[in-house]
């Protein structure tokens, strides 16, 4: 029911944003209305959770580690797994951000017949996540030549890279052939095995086929039916000059495409996808295993009024005496 129910919600969103591209006088709202109000929902939402996260408290070093921490000269540390030191916290944070280092060690355990526990590699999910995490940057920033003019040379070089193998014409990306993959696998792995889906959530679902509908949306404009491109430019460079133009070339799929973007930019800071400024501020990660080598004092500590054992001892001394207890003072 929660992958029917999700797929239901993002279909929903889908016709109602064929029927809004396809009527004139709706076009305002799903063109404008709603890519600003997503936009400024995605701001809000972004500053307050970080704010929340940056204003926890975080009074000892958490951090975690799978390596021997820094001690005596004589025993060696791993200062990639257990860093000590400010340069090694940020070569664990980089393989971790870019490469999913963490993801790429998983194992997985199955219980055969015996009963035996066995132990196997499991890459495929770091290189289905890797193949999304990437493919999804890398046409972000293609997609920047849309909003700004002249183009960036970079962007053109990005561009020219991803279709390096010049096949078909309008020239085919490797980045939409790996999204669309990386997406299904993803979603047939909720899908098929019985552990991941008795954990997943309606949210789990809704981004998956919220993220995979964009992407079919964005491969069928570019393949199939052809949407103008410089409308296209024209309307983007209107949105963030705040001069919002609605060229007629632009067909009732591009609206389709916009309010998907829209729903993904609007709810992704109440979302597990909030991932992606979480992981800078997680204390697990982005803090040195110093603790021995250096005193943490919680700068949060005040002053409490404590009862000591002598002062205890003085309040129960005669019921300690006649119960045959030992007293440090008669």
């Amino acid at each position: 029911m929660k992958v029917l129910y999700s797929l239901m919600a993002v279909l929903l969103l889908a016709g109602l944003a064929l029927v809004a591209g396809s009527v004139e006088s709706l076009r305002t709202v799903a063109g404008v209305v709603v890519p600003y109000a997503a936009i400024a929902t995605f701001l809000a939402g972004v500053t307050l959770r970080v704010v929340r996260w940056a204003g926890s408290p975080v009074p000892f070093r958490i951090p975690t580690t799978c390596g021997q921490q820094k001690s005596l000269p004589w025993i060696k540390s791993g200062w990639l797994e257990s860093p000590h030191s400010t340069l090694g916290v940020i070569a664990r944070m980089a393989l971790e951000i870019l490469l999913f280092r963490s993801l790429f060690r998983n194992t997985k355990v199955e219980l055969r017949q015996g009963p035996k526990l066995a132990y196997a590699e499991s890459k495929f999910l770091w290189l289905g996540a890797l193949a999304f995490h990437w493919s999804f940057l890398i046409i972000f920033a293609r997609h920047l030549r849309f909003f700004l003019e002249p183009v960036p040379a970079w962007v053109l070089a990005l561009q020219d890279l991803d279709g390096f193998f010049q096949v078909g014409t309008p020239v085919l990306l490797m980045t939409d052939v790996l999204i669309l993959a990386a997406l299904t696998y993803l979603l047939s792995r909720r899908l098929r095995e019985p552990q991941v889906r008795y954990i997943s959530l309606f949210a789990d679902y809704f981004a998956l086929f919220l993220l995979l509908g964009l992407a079919l949306t964005g491969v069928l404009m570019r393949y199939f039916t052809k949407v103008h491109i410089v409308a296209v430019k024209q309307f983007a460079i209107g949105l963030v000059t705040f001069s919002p133009i609605l060229p007629q070339e632009m067909g009732a799929l591009f609206y389709v495409h916009l309010v998907l973007l829209s729903a993904l930019v609007a709810w992704f800071p109440f979302s597990k996808l909030m991932h992606m400024g979480g992981v800078f501020l997680s204390p697990t990660r982005n803090l040195a295993n110093n603790n021995r080598t250096e005193r943490h004092v919680n700068p949060w500590n005040y002053p409490v009024k404590v009862h000591t054992y002598q002062e205890w001892e003085d309040e129960f001394r005669e019921k300690m005496r006649a119960a045959g207890l030992p007293l440090e003072k008669e």
